[in-house]
């Protein structure tokens, strides 16, 4: 039994579970704006699980699929899966289970959610392969987080899926897209030698700040609209405005390309934000 919490916290640990909150948020918010309101507990509950389930998947096939990367780059060395605490069946084991639990807690939200269940996987699996390919894997990232808010809002009206959970799929798409671009600067030497297309190895810094910072306008912009399309209130705005300067923030921090303050960029204020957008649209609908 021991061994077993032992190696689940392990995957935990790889994983990052804590990591959940940059995701969970915009999924309740999509719920939220389905259902006008505070919606039915049991489908945010389910909704929960299945956030939950299909990132640990979809973190955990990351892992399994850049183990040889990862071997080979100092900054990942002690991930436990390259240090050999989780070998690599368990690791596909609790790949698998996570996967399991995310099915079966979209069967228990309705249909629409077990029918999209499995492409979804497929979808967030696809993110792992594709930095060998293509610079765009960022915004890949993006999308799959992006369809957080679409969950929601089909955990609560799978029969209508409207606009605003529309809107909020293109504004995390591009607010994603942006910090893990900020947070490929850590890798860009190792990238560039090892062949794989981060969009600061195939462009360069400046370049891939630029298209951060214009990928940070665009989410504004969607966030703005979501606000004039869901109705919200003027409270909203202040909630919009908040997170515009703290993108900013974020921006102005990576210009100084100071690798140590990553942290602060992608954890630090990534973390507030998701929660901001939360209470911001819970309010604007209350107020």
């Amino acid at each position: 039994m021991s061994s077993c919490l032992h190696t689940a916290a392990l995957f935990c640990r790889m994983v990052k579970i804590e990591h959940s909150i940059f995701a969970l948020p915009w999924a309740w918010a999509g719920a939220v704006l389905a259902a006008g309101g505070m919606p039915p507990v049991l489908p945010v509950l389910f909704l929960t699980i299945a956030m939950v389930g299909i990132r640990s998947f979809a973190m955990g096939f990351n892992r399994i699929a850049d183990l040889p990367f990862d071997r080979a780059n100092p900054r990942t060395s002690g991930r436990p899966l390259v240090t050999g605490e989780i070998t690599l069946g368990r690791a596909w084991l609790l790949c698998g289970i996570s996967a399991l639990v995310f099915v079966a807690a979209c069967a228990c939200i309705n249909s629409i959610c077990l029918w999209l269940s499995v492409p979804a996987l497929l979808f967030a699996g696809a993110y792992s392969l594709l930095k060998r390919f293509t610079p765009l894997c960022h915004y890949w990232l993006g999308a799959t987080l992006g369809l957080a808010p679409l969950a929601g809002w089909l955990s609560v009206s799978p029969q209508n899926l409207g606009l605003p959970a529309i809107l909020l799929f293109f504004a995390v798409t591009l607010w994603v897209g942006a910090f893990d671009i900020y947070y490929a600067f850590q890798d860009l030497d190792f990238d560039t030698e090892a062949g794989l297309h981060s969009i600061p190895a195939a462009y360069g810094p400046d370049t891939a700040l630029t298209i951060a910072g214009f990928s940070h306008i665009m989410t504004s912009i969607f966030l703005l609209l979501l606000g004039l399309a869901a109705g919200l209130s003027l409270v909203w705005y202040a909630f919009w405005l908040g997170i515009s300067l703290l993108l900013l923030v974020e921006h102005r921090i990576m210009r100084s390309r100071d690798l140590s303050r990553v942290n602060m960029a992608f954890f630090t204020l990534n973390g507030i934000i998701a929660p901001l957008i939360l209470v911001g649209v819970v309010l604007g609908l209350v107020l």
